[in-house]
């Protein structure tokens, strides 16, 4: 059948450094199907001025919203910039609301100015998995839910990512990192046994940054545990994964932190240099010469 060149809407794109996988054909019909093809775009897909709530009239076609967010779900495939804000607009397709309306454009008009980017997959020689995590603390106005977020790297090519709304409310920014640590560990793990079964080995143990201390700490402290009951579920997992050595939980700066895309309206300076980080770039970049460089790359190859 020869190379992969398209499947499902996905373009796929051989560079000489591996493939680049995007959606731009598929992105251009959905602005065409939102009536906003010629729209002016913006530098983020969601406003990082406030926190989005439930107050406002209901739109008229909540059905139209329902469907675009739905497209819009699909394309976070190869578009992981796009998840946390697709995520809050998830979140109200119950009962759609003139501001989730304005969130959902804003997301189009962004859309509108980047349908070019994609994610690219890196060969590499070192085959390790590492992943970063974070958690906004009763992020929801409405709930004080907060939000999860991870992403997961095999070698130099981010291969998953997530943005969640936990199911409870945190009691400390303790307990809502935790939890994502919980959840990063699970899929890391799931990674793991997947390599197994197809006779690849890791060269490295799983890392796992976090900019959590409390959170770096109780993985491995079980001091802490009389005081965490409520969470100790989560902290026995995690731990013992962690004595097994098939996991390290350690620190990162905030600054550094790539995770915060998923759970935070972040301005468009960090916004944008955590994008490209994560190795979503346009794909004019990677096929003049194949020499782009993310950031978290060099990290990773250095460890």
């Amino acid at each position: 059948m020869g190379e992969l060149r398209f499947f499902l809407g996905i373009d796929v794109k051989r560079t000489p450094s591996g493939f680049f996988l995007f959606q731009e054909r598929y992105a251009e019909e959905i602005l065409d199907r939102a009536g906003m093809a010629q729209c002016k775009s913006v530098s983020t897909p969601i406003d990082s001025k406030g926190k989005l709530s439930t107050e406002g009239a209901a739109i008229d076609d909540s059905s139209s919203y329902r469907s675009l967010v739905g497209a819009l779900m699909y394309l976070t495939v190869t578009r992981p910039d796009l998840t946390f804000a697709v995520q809050q607009a998830c979140l109200h397709m119950h009962d759609p609301r003139v501001p989730h309306l304005a969130m959902l454009k804003r997301i189009l008009r962004y859309l509108r100015g980047t349908t070019s980017l994609g994610l690219h997959l890196r060969a590499s020689a070192n085959i390790a998995v590492t992943a970063y995590f974070d958690a906004d603390w009763a992020g929801c106005p409405d709930t004080r839910r907060s939000t999860s977020g991870f992403y997961v790297f095999l070698g130099n090519s981010l291969v998953s990512w997530s943005s969640k709304r936990q199911p409870i409310v945190s009691r400390s920014s303790a307990e809502a990192e935790y939890r994502v640590v919980a959840n990063a560990a699970t899929e890391c793990i799931w990674l793991q046994q997947l390599l197994g079964e197809l006779q690849c080995t890791l060269s490295k143990t799983t890392v796992a940054y976090c900019d959590n201390m409390s959170a770096v700490y109780m993985s491995a402290n079980p001091v802490h545990h009389k005081r965490t009951k409520h969470i100790e579920l989560d902290i026995h997992f995690v731990r013992e994964h962690v004595q097994l050595g098939d996991l390290r939980v350690l620190h990162v700066p905030a600054g550094e932190q790539y995770a915060d895309i998923m759970t935070k309206d972040l301005p468009t300076p960090t916004f944008e240099a955590f994008r490209s980080s994560l190795c979503v770039v346009p794909i004019t970049r990677q096929t003049a010469g194949g020499v782009e460089t993310c950031i978290v790359c060099v990290r990773l190859r250095a460890q």
